[in-house]
């Protein structure tokens, strides 16, 4: 019987021109395409905080997806942080 991936949780911090330009509409729709269920937040300083609970792979995905230079605006920086999941449910933008 094949093992299952357990789930993690990743917290984006993406830096850059990332603010009024649907950065989180389009991080949202990503997400939901990968499966992964979490939030895309505006932040005080000008970030976008990213939490994504999935697998890994899922989660790795939607990094690369945030590096790639495909998203709207302008990524300058992702720091990224590794947990264990929480249980989101759904993706929502805040």
């Amino acid at each position: 019987m094949a093992q299952v991936a357990p789930d993690t949780r990743l917290t984006a911090f993406v830096h850059g021109h990332v603010q009024g330009v649907g950065f989180r509409w389009w991080t949202r729709s990503r997400a939901l395409e990968i499966g992964l269920r979490g939030s895309a937040t505006n932040l005080p300083d000008g970030r976008v905080c990213v939490v994504a609970e999935g697998t890994r792979a899922q989660c790795e995905d939607l990094l690369g997806l945030l590096r790639g230079g495909g998203t709207p605006g302008r990524v300058d920086t992702v720091v990224e942080q590794w947990a264990r999941p929480k249980g989101e449910e759904g993706f929502v933008e805040r």
